[in-house]
């Protein structure tokens, strides 16, 4: 998909260039992901620090956030601590999901981008405005 194109003019919250597909949130095991799996899209806040403990933390940290999260996206996500990921390594995330969307038709790339790009938008100004809270993991 062409997602990283798309979103190559879109500035930060900030004004800034970034990297929409690998967004630095600047915190050690704290990343913005987007995937698509069979016919799932998900975007999701992934906490995947290698220390279990530091890993609550972050999460406890997000959820005191929660308030400022839902408002920053107009919705609310699920909210999952110590899961498996795809490789069976214990993460937390916080995450959103499409089904019925597929990377490999391109006429679901529209859709894709529909999902993808407010909720990257939102989850960057959302981050802006609380990432100073988050410093002792940078």
């Amino acid at each position: 998909m062409i997602f990283g194109q798309y979103m190559s003019p879109v500035l930060s919250s900030e004004g800034e260039k970034i990297n929409w597909i690998n967004y630095k949130t600047g915190v050690k095991g704290l990343q913005f992901k987007m995937n698509v799996v069979q016919d799932t899209a998900f975007i999701s806040i992934e906490i995947n620090h290698p220390d279990i403990a530091e890993q609550k933390i972050i999460f406890e940290k997000l959820l005191q956030l929660k308030h400022i999260l839902n408002n920053s996206l107009n919705e609310e996500w699920n909210w999952l601590l110590h899961t498996p990921d795809e490789n069976g390594k214990l993460v937390s995330k916080v995450y959103l999901e499409r089904k019925g969307v597929n990377i490999m038709r391109k006429e679901d790339w529209p859709a894709l981008i529909s999902f993808f790009k407010p909720r990257m938008m939102a989850l960057d100004g959302f981050w802006n405005s609380v990432k100073y809270g988050f410093e002792e993991w940078q």
